[in-house]
């Protein structure tokens, strides 16, 4: 796979200015359900930005009307300026679009047919080799889509979407069921994409992901939004975290005793990964924190592993605002 360092760009560069995507009062129903309820947030130009949410939260819907492929029930969305439904001609040459699981694609052309067949439509378009290379698929060049695994799938699929220098991408969980090189060959691409001033509009459901990728997260749940900033933002002044794991399953009451045994203002629990944590003030997270959860567990025989100190995460918080039931 070619190396992203001798990639000069992708894609030209995008002035900055008005919001590349504003959504004001966004309503989406499908029959009795709301799927969407009144949601309000814009993106700046030039940035990465990730819609998160659980399963159901009304991510894709979101996305896909302001993609243009769903009518707003109410509300305005505005997309580089321009109605998506009504201008969808003057915003297609502008606009690149990654579907849910790497759809979009002729399943009996080549993976390289398609990619140039793509690219013919475009005034200025990436070498459609050169995207192959990028993305691993030089390989399968000559296979078609419906014989492509997933994840080569999903690939082909971002390489589409980028093909044509847009000013605005949006990739719908881009990285689903990739292995790790591939996740990381995307989230390459996401960063040249934003290094080239493109504006790049993303959900998933890995937050590491968002964490490291995008400039500003909006978290919906039921339709609405619950938060939205910066990664640093949401998780600044969150309390610092002992984490561990254990070889042996803790419950509530081995909890409450180790909570006894810790500083003032110190409480262990469930980090809901199936390993445990230990929040408090910062001035108790520190050496005599960590000794005291080692002698606890060596007194019961319990071994203590992948013990870490840090702020909560961007996964944390999540959890926080959108529950820790399945959906």
């Amino acid at each position: 796979m070619t190396s992203f360092a001798r990639v000069r760009t992708l894609a030209a560069p995008e002035k900055r200015g008005d919001p590349a995507v504003e959504v004001s009062g966004l309503v989406k129903r499908y029959g009795e359900k709301v799927a969407v309820d009144e949601l309000s947030f814009s993106v700046p130009r030039g940035v990465v930005f990730a819609v998160l949410g659980p399963n159901g939260a009304g991510k894709t819907s979101t996305i896909e009307t302001c993609e243009g492929f769903r009518r707003a029930d109410a509300g305005t969305v505005r997309v580089l300026g321009l109605d998506p439904v009504r201008d969808s001609s003057a915003l297609r040459p502008r606009v690149g679009v990654m579907l849910q699981a790497g759809g979009g694609a002729y399943p009996g052309a080549r993976a390289a047919e398609m990619l140039r067949l793509v690219a013919s439509y475009c005034r200025n378009p990436i070498d459609p080799d050169l995207l192959l290379d990028l993305l691993g698929l030089t390989s399968v060049a000559c296979t078609t889509v419906k014989r492509l695994s997933g994840g080569q799938q999903q690939r082909l699929s971002l390489a589409m979407a980028v093909v044509g220098r847009p000013d605005l991408v949006f990739l719908d969980e881009p990285t689903a069921g990739l292995d790790p090189q591939a996740r990381h060959a995307v989230w390459q691409i996401v960063e040249a994409l934003r290094a080239d001033g493109v504006t790049t509009v993303l959900t998933t459901h890995h937050l590491d992901e968002a964490e490291r990728l995008a400039d500003e997260v909006l978290i919906i749940d039921a339709g609405q939004s619950v938060a939205q900033g910066t990664p640093a933002a949401l998780t600044r002044g969150e309390q610092p975290t002992l984490r561990f794991r254990t070889d042996t399953d803790l419950d509530a009451e081995a909890l409450l005793t180790l909570t006894a045994t810790l500083p003032a203002g110190c409480v262990a629990g469930s980090a809901g990964d199936g390993g445990y944590q230990v929040t408090g003030p910062p001035d108790a997270i520190g050496p005599h924190l960590l000794a005291a959860v080692t002698v606890w567990c060596a007194d019961r025989g319990v071994m203590p592993s992948d013990l870490q100190v840090g702020r909560r995460t961007l996964e944390d918080v999540f959890l926080d605002l959108t529950g820790r039931e399945l959906r």
